[in-house]
């Protein structure tokens, strides 16, 4: 049988790509909503080995050496708390988050850019206040003009946020895999049915 296994884990190395781990803080709430804090398998097997985090959850699945069975965590938990970020950094993927990745002109999803209100060619900066997302029709239509001259209207006024509304705005996002074992973790205050 562990010739079969090491057949099958030779043939097809990606297989256990698909085991990551859900990294949780020492409070048991994940690092980040979006994107979610993630570790490959191996980096959880190890910080689980250093003995920097308690693994909480498990999925069937096992990793061999010569001399030892690991089976693979699926949810894991720092031993150490790690202060959240206070400041938030201004990135497109943030701009993006905050704008909840539709355009502020019409509400369109998909290809966005980012667009600054008040044109820099009329003195506009890039800041929280000045950019916001915006598909590339209503980029295009409304070009170096100033708002009030296009016809156009924002869907809600740019502004800085405070990083825990910008991590509960992630938690509209979940990714395309959610295994069953990380749902008591992701949704920790969403109602509980009676």
């Amino acid at each position: 049988m562990d010739g079969d296994f090491r057949t099958e884990f030779t043939r097809s190395p990606s297989a256990l790509k698909q085991h990551p781990a859900l990294v949780l803080n020492a409070d048991y709430r994940p690092l980040s909503y979006y994107p979610l804090s993630l570790w490959p398998w191996q980096e959880a097997i190890k910080a689980a080995w250093l003995d920097r985090v308690d693994i909480v959850a498990e999925y069937d699945e096992v990793v061999r050496s010569p001399s030892t069975v690991i089976r693979i965590p699926s949810v894991v938990v720092l031993k150490d708390y790690v202060k959240p970020q206070k400041r938030v950094a201004f990135t497109r993927f943030n701009l993006f988050l905050r704008d909840e990745f539709q355009c502020q002109y019409c509400g369109a999803k998909g290809d966005l850019t980012f667009d600054h209100v008040v044109p820099r060619a009329s003195g506009g900066v890039t800041s929280w206040q000045n950019v916001v997302a915006a598909c590339s029709p209503c980029n295009l239509r409304k070009g170096s003009k100033p708002l009030h001259r296009t016809g156009m209207a924002l869907r809600k006024p740019p502004r800085q946020p405070g990083a825990e509304e910008l991590r509960n705005m992630g938690r509209k996002f979940p990714p395309n895999h959610l295994h069953e074992s990380w749902m008591d973790f992701l949704y920790w205050d969403a109602e509980l049915q009676a």
